[in-house]
């Protein structure tokens, strides 16, 4: 079979809070109609649809890369300064899964470490940091 020669990188799915609607089946669907050889899913500060994702990917022969789409704190994850604004005005960082451990446990630790609206990163919060 004649594989497409594109590849999207930077996908957001119903799991991207207030930012996605495309819901994953339907996703992997249209991937594998248009002969994706593979598809990225990387929703906003969260893998909650990774591991469903994933399993629709491998189902439909579809390689499945997992990431994340991070908003990157000007400075610790956990400080709030002038230089921080909304949506506008956030650093977003997209990255793909090398070892799923670290990213999981760098989306888990903002999640649980920070004290904003939305989940956010910094040098203090990354595995080898």
């Amino acid at each position: 079979m004649q594989h497409a020669e594109f590849v999207h990188l930077h996908v957001h799915s119903e799991y991207s809070l207030l930012d996605g609607a495309a819901q994953l089946e339907k996703l992997v669907k249209k991937a594998k109609d248009l002969k994706f050889p593979a598809i990225a899913l990387t929703d906003h500060g969260n893998l909650f649809g990774g591991i469903d994702f994933y399993l629709a990917a491998q189902k439909a022969g579809i390689k499945p890369i997992l990431g994340c789409e991070l908003y990157v704190a000007p400075g610790k994850h956990t400080e709030r300064g002038g230089q921080d604004g909304g949506y506008e005005g956030a650093n977003h960082l997209t990255v793909l899964v090398r070892d799923p451990t670290s990213t999981a446990s760098t989306t888990s630790r903002a999640w649980t470490a920070s004290c904003w609206p939305s989940t956010r990163t910094g040098c203090s919060c990354c595995p080898d940091a």
